[in-house]
């Protein structure tokens, strides 16, 4: 058994004392610290937290520790049948994939910052905590006297957990599974209310699947002061960072459902259903796959559309998602240029930042969009059978269960036995390919007795200039450039601060003064690099960014209505 002992004690300098005892038999043993964590696709880099790094023999002389990678650290071993490793680790950023340390609680992401060797990591784990008695605990790790005890490393950087003298604690049962809802941080939870909805999609998940692959689950809830929204699924829990306190029963209430949703999604989708090459995960390097428009896209399409079938969401709160998934698709001139494909593979190159303008799409968003579409292509094949659920559930039962990672073409097999249809040419153009989404998504929409409404976007700078602005101040910050629009062929450039219009002062109203000179020429100031530019818009007459939005059809066949209500069930 390996035993971790966590303390707390330094925590007005945020660092956690880890002391790890492994048995070795090995002449060399390897002692790693993760490089990246599930659920997030792209190194970490948590080495760069550590310091104090020693290791002990059995006898508790030090070891030398030499430095093999930017994580790991090769250990003579030949003398000793067993190791301490010794070390401190920083813990102040707080997130749903972070470890945090402070006077009020330990909260831990084990694959951040715990070490393995290669021949103990299928043996049992214990955990100690060295912190105030009257903490409180919150984890999916079986406590067992004192200790805490996992089967091994893979469910260890699977168990979040979190000590803390604020947590608040509410359950609810569902097909046999217990789950836990726990609140850390200031909250004051309506306990009616949450279960209620919480049970209310938890049961409509498990019916699609007809069970739940653990026994427990927990939902640990960092509510933070400020404003914050950041969720990390993991097999028997999901950590979730939502802020600021006061709003998380108001207006981020329906946030909180809709990122709790798509997290225990995550417990079928990712952490069962897993791409081949992630089938175990490697944790010492990257994990490249094309597939997350499965990982991502799918749980973002299915997360939202069971808060409708749930009742949670009206069909208005439902389709107010959907329309920002659609805004951010048609937003997004990346999707000319990389398949979402190619996007998911180079999540490890450029992590999830925007990256270069216009080279990349999101798995999110593409992925939720292409999982719209394949659902409906499917029920319309069937006469309304089956959809996209059925596919998750027989990729679950086929595969996953059996410990077998999806491919490609395990998920294009299924979708086709399912709807009796060749799936080739849209895997071709709309996965792998970068064809226009534009009729697939108004078939998709049709079907459903649905329409595809666009207009031009009411802000002058975007619908009339082809550019989009951030706020700087009282100026403007260009953010994007629509090809060929007239900022593009002004040479206006990303990052250009909007100083003036026709020497005139914005003030923060910028789109105001590009109206009233609507009729004019119009000459615009931008600070760059430190210098004062002028450059003149010409003349082009059409519209550019454009807002979109889903809307009913008027007059609705039999089979529309027949599909849009199996659909919505």
């Amino acid at each position: 058994m390996t035993k971790f002992t966590f303390s707390a004690e330094n925590h007005s300098q945020q660092y956690i004392k880890i002391t790890a005892e492994f048995s070795t038999s090995l002449d060399e043993t390897i002692v790693q610290l993760p490089a990246w964590r599930p659920g997030r696709y792209e190194l970490g880099n948590f080495a760069k937290y550590v310091r104090d790094f020693k290791v002990y023999d059995a006898n508790n002389k030090l070891l030398a520790a030499e430095k093999k990678t930017k994580d790991s650290w090769g250990v003579a071993t030949s003398q000793t049948d067993s190791i301490t490793v010794s070390y401190s680790f920083y813990a102040n950023i707080l997130n749903a994939g972070s470890t945090f340390l402070d006077a009020e609680q330990l909260y831990v992401n084990p694959v951040n910052c715990c070490v393995y060797t290669q021949e103990s990591f299928f043996n049992e784990v214990s955990v100690s905590l060295d912190v105030p008695a009257h903490w409180e605990f919150a984890s999916s790790m079986e406590r067992i006297g004192e200790e805490y005890k996992v089967a091994n490393f893979d469910e260890l950087f699977d168990s979040p957990f979190i000590a803390s003298s604020q947590l608040q604690h509410g359950e609810y049962e569902s097909n046999g599974t217990k789950f836990h809802i726990w609140f850390n941080g200031e909250v004051k939870p309506d306990w009616d209310r949450v279960i209620k909805d919480f049970k209310a999609f938890t049961e409509v998940q498990i019916s699609k699947f007809t069970e739940f692959p653990v026994k427990e689950y927990h939902f640990l809830n960092q509510i933070l002061p400020y404003k914050a929204y950041h969720g990390v699924e993991h097999q028997k829990s999901t950590v979730i960072s939502l802020g600021p306190s006061f709003d998380v029963f108001g207006k981020l209430y329906k946030e909180l459902m809709g990122v709790s949703s798509h997290e225990l999604y995550h417990t079928w989708n990712v952490k069962a259903i897993r791409p081949v090459e992630m089938m175990p995960y490697d944790f010492s390097q990257e994990n490249y796959s094309k597939l997350g428009y499965i990982c991502e896209g799918v749980t973002t399409y299915q997360g939202d559309l069971f808060l409708l079938k749930s009742g949670f969401f009206s069909e208005e709160d439902y389709f107010k998602e959907l329309n920002n998934q659609l805004q951010r698709h048609f937003d997004n001139h990346g999707r000319f240029n990389y398949s979402v494909g190619e996007s998911s593979f180079d999540t490890w190159l450029d992590g999830y930042q925007l990256g270069a303008p216009g080279r990349k799409v999101s798995i999110y968003t593409e992925g939720c969009l292409l999982s719209f579409v394949i659902d409906t292509k499917i029920r319309k094949a069937t006469n309304n059978k089956y959809g996209i659920d059925e596919v998750m559930k027989r990729l679950y039962f086929n595969l996953a269960l059996n410990e077998k990672g999806v491919s490609e073409n395990d998920y294009q097999t299924t979708i086709e036995a399912v709807s009796g249809e060749s799936f080739q040419s849209f895997f071709d153009d709309y996965v792998n390919g970068n064809k226009p989404y534009e009729s697939i998504l108004t078939e998709a929409l049709e079907s459903l007795g649905l329409e595809l409404n666009h207009v031009p976007s009411k802000k002058y700078s975007e619908g009339r200039l082809g550019f989009k602005t951030q706020s700087k101040g009282i100026n403007a910050l260009v953010t994007a450039l629509y090809p060929s629009g007239p900022a593009d062929l002004a040479k206006l450039s990303i990052g250009d601060e909007i100083i003036a219009i026709n020497d005139f002062s914005c003030q923060g109203e910028l789109n105001k003064w590009l109206s009233y000179f609507d009729d004019d020429a119009k000459t615009v100031t931008v600070l760059r690099d430190g210098k004062l530019m002028n450059f003149t818009f010409p003349e082009v007459n059409r519209n550019f960014y454009m807002t979109y939005s889903v809307g009913k059809l008027k007059d609705l066949s039999n089979d529309q209505k027949k599909a849009y209500e199996n659909w919505k069930r």
